[in-house]
């Protein structure tokens, strides 16, 4: 899973990468670091591998990761040709910081959330619209020769410019199923889900519900069926600086029980249909990322090509059950152990073990 750290340029993206994948990237106003993107990796957290590393004390502890990209600001006004949006094409899903702090020393503008949001989703309709107006040319072109699905495509690309010339995002269109093959490959920026950040500095975010522009930005990402979420990021990057009990203190000065990062990880495996399922023993615990609805031999392949290839069954325990049993002897005697063959669906905290023979 790739996201991309997005917004307008100084709102907090870098800071909160750094926040997120433990990384040392330069954040000071308008310098050119973010001239090229920075990438790094965080750690899914995840208490169900915590609990099944006290229980088995494995060699190795590897959670699920995930890739955050943090992007170059895209200043508003520039609309076609920014280089910036090949790397937004890269990712999965977005994730839009938007300022709610004030700070004179960068901007001469006072935090208008709704506003920013806004000039940024229209610099990426103005790349889309840009797309598809190329690909309109090539339809046409193609069209000539009589085949049915070029016609489709130029009749599709017209009503799609229409739709982005009224400024609405591509995720609003109502693609058809015969739109599909050509949605998949046509690099739009707009249909990616969006997790909204609203980057608060800490005395906001010790009331953010009362805070006037995250409220505000809330009631807009409910219009777009959008998540969203409070996070102070200059404060999780302090945090992350701490030692747990540090951690912790602090956080509970704000009322916080959860960093905002956690919250932001689970939240985007959330919004793009992620699961987990678990492996554990004494050599390793191991949570392995799949797309809901994965069938277990597909899932075994995350493992290994090998044990997809020669799949017998997968011998699987739901972890509450195994927590709650407190042993899988105990699970056992219960009858709570499984085997499923080929056509099971992977659950959410399967802990599983894959018979295969190759």
């Amino acid at each position: 899973m790739k996201l991309g750290i997005v917004g307008l340029p100084n709102v907090g993206k870098t800071t909160l990468f750094n926040a997120l994948t433990g990384s040392k990237a330069e954040t000071s106003a308008y310098s050119n670091a973010g001239a090229k993107p920075n990438m790094g990796t965080a750690k899914v957290p995840d208490e169900r591998l915590d609990w099944l590393a006290e229980y088995y004390h494995p060699k190795k502890y590897s959670p699920a990761t995930v890739e955050f990209v943090d992007v170059v600001g895209v200043s508003t006004g520039g609309g076609k040709g920014n280089e910036v949006f090949q790397t937004i094409r890269q990712v999965d899903a977005l994730v839009e910081v938007v300022r709610c702090f004030d700070n004179d020393d960068i901007f001469l503008e006072k935090a208008d959330a709704v506003r920013d949001a806004q000039s940024f989703e229209l610099e990426l309709i103005l790349a889309d619209l840009e797309i598809v107006e190329r690909r309109l040319e090539r339809a046409k072109k193609n069209a000539k020769s009589g085949d049915k699905k070029y016609k489709r495509e130029v009749e599709m690309c017209e009503a799609l410019i229409a739709h982005l010339e009224a400024e609405k995002p591509a995720r609003e269109f109502e693609f058809t199923e015969e739109d599909q093959d050509i949605l998949a490959d046509g690099g739009l920026l707009t249909v990616k889900p969006v997790i909204y950040v609203g980057n608060l500095d800490e005395n906001g975010m010790a009331d953010w519900k009362a805070d006037p522009n995250f409220s505000a930005l809330a009631d807009y990402a409910e219009k777009q069926g959008a998540a969203v979420l409070p996070v102070a990021a200059k404060f999780e990057e302090d945090l992350a600086e701490l030692d747990e009990d540090e951690a912790r203190m602090f956080m509970e000065d704000l009322g916080l029980t959860e960093r905002g990062l956690d919250r932001l990880i689970k939240t985007s495996y959330d919004l793009l249909g992620y699961i987990s399922f678990l492996t554990a023993g004494e050599d390793d615990v191991h949570a392995w990322t799949i797309v809901r609805g994965t069938k277990a031999p597909k899932a075994a392949g995350k493992i290994h090509k090998d044990i997809e290839r020669g799949f017998i069954r997968a011998e699987i325990v739901a972890f509450e059950d195994l927590k709650n049993c407190g042993s899988m002897a105990a699970v056992k005697e219960k009858g709570l152990f499984r085997l499923e063959g080929k056509d099971y669906v992977m659950q959410d905290g399967d802990v599983t073990m894959f018979r295969f023979n190759v």
